[in-house]
């Protein structure tokens, strides 16, 4: 776009604004501004001379932050100005990403710093965190789910009536789907997507088999890019296996029912693979008394790649905790009670884990409540969380790079990734820490 000369002017609150057509495009085509451009982004003739002036009947004081940080690129919220107020009238006029970029940046291990640290009003423990598309998470405190918006203001909570939650995952950032356990007698338990905003339950995922309706207990979860949503399941009978349901009509249309002698519906992780379009399911210890990952591929119900520990010695320090798979290394990358890490390599059909030793700094010093590693892949790197830190390793050999630890709230029982954003959840407080990259410096 050419730099444009035409000035417009705005009487906003009864307070004069003169600003530039080129500053006004910085808004981008979807803010109130982008209908003052054609499609060559100049200013329609209507829409802004030397002496038409736009009158808005909205709040001055955050049009004038607003307007300068698409002068400038930056954000400065002056004392007089409530950060909820700015943030709803970057709402109205279609500014919110805006604002958002400039509060933190791009997301990147190595350059985290503490954010907030946000204590919970739920009695007891979170047991999982999950992280939003758009900077939001969700909390899940046995039967109850928290939702934070990216403000990190709560919404009102949802609720499954005394059934235990056990996973959530977000379609977008209006919509949660969540797992929970079977309650013996009732038909309820399973799998449902609900409102973010109202924590209105909209449908429920049914379990079919013999053309019957089956009551069941949901795991773990993930979806693919062709709105399919992935489940593990238990049920009282032959319901054992992974269902697949399409996320938009809530229609059952697949299941990959549990082979004699493997574990697939007491999954704990569930994670799909784009380029193989297979679905990562691992079974780990302590939920089995031995660990099950495979490589399934719904196209022929067939199971392409395996691994257990079943009859070899085990170790604490050979106990798998937590399992990902890495697409671009063709790998699947694992790690024990000491976060040491192993990994497998998934173009042989049966692995078997090389171990890279890298944990006795923290030998010695478990923390009173200790929990479980839990393993994150984002943007290229490597994310693993021990005690009450979270290492990050980057590279082709993993190196460790950078460790996030914050002192309040103990071992670190969850955590996740997303909307540039890291959120953890600690055990012994009811608090979890937001982690976020600063925003680069304006040059």
């Amino acid at each position: 776009m050419g730099v444009q000369k035409d000035r417009v002017r705005f009487n906003v609150g009864g307070r004069v604004f003169e600003t530039t057509a080129t500053t006004l495009a910085n808004a981008g085509r979807n803010s109130l501004f982008g209908a003052m451009f054609d499609e060559n982004w100049d200013l329609r003739s209507n829409a802004g001379t030397m002496t038409t002036e736009h009158f808005i009947d909205r709040n001055p004081d955050c049009f004038a932050v607003l307007l300068d940080l698409l002068r400038t690129g930056e954000l400065y919220i002056p004392s007089n100005v409530p950060e909820k107020l700015l943030y709803r009238e970057a709402l109205f006029y279609g500014l919110l990403d805006h604002v958002r970029a400039a509060k933190w940046g791009p997301f990147d291990g190595n350059m985290l710093r503490l954010a907030r640290s946000i204590r919970g009003l739920a009695p007891g423990d979170g047991t999982a965190i999950r992280a939003g598309p758009d900077g939001g998470c969700c909390v899940a405190h046995g039967s109850m789910v928290h939702v934070y918006d990216w403000m990190l203001e709560e919404h009102p909570p949802i609720s499954l009536d005394y059934q235990r939650v056990n996973d959530a995952i977000w379609v977008d950032s209006e919509n949660i789907v969540i797992s929970a356990c079977e309650r013996l007698g009732r038909d309820e338990g399973g799998i449902g997507l609900f409102s973010s905003l109202t924590g209105e339950l909209r449908y429920k995922f049914r379990v079919t088999h013999e053309n019957q309706v089956k009551s069941y207990t949901g795991g773990a979860l993930s979806f693919n890019s062709d709105y399919k949503l992935f489940s593990s399941c238990k049920g009282r009978s032959n319901e054992y296996g992974i269902g697949v349901w399409d996320q938009v009509t809530g229609k059952q249309v697949d299941f990959f029912y549990e082979p004699a002698g493997w574990s697939l519906g007491e999954a704990d992780k569930l994670q799909w693979l784009h380029g193989t379009n297979c679905l990562l399911v691992a079974t780990l210890f302590p939920r089995k008394d031995n660990c099950y990952i495979s490589l399934l591929d719904f196209r022929d119900k067939s199971m392409v790649w395996l691994w257990s520990d079943i009859g070899a010695p085990l170790t604490d320090e050979r106990r798998v905790r937590d399992a990902i798979a890495m697409e671009e290394t063709h790998s699947v990358c694992v790690v024990n009670e000491y976060e040491d890490l192993g990994f497998m390599d998934l173009r042989r059909s049966v692995g078997s884990v090389r171990w890279s030793s890298r944990s006795r700094l923290m030998k010695g010093k478990m923390v009173d409540e200790p929990c479980y590693p839990k393993l994150a892949l984002h943007e290229g790197q490597l994310f693993s969380s021990m005690n009450d830190s979270i290492s990050v390793f980057s590279g082709p050999d993993w190196v460790l790079t950078s460790r996030l630890r914050n002192s309040y709230g103990g071992s670190i029982c969850d955590f996740s990734i997303g909307g540039d954003r890291l959120f953890s959840l600690h055990s012994e407080e009811n608090v979890f820490d937001v982690w976020e990259t600063r925003p680069p410096p304006i040059m």
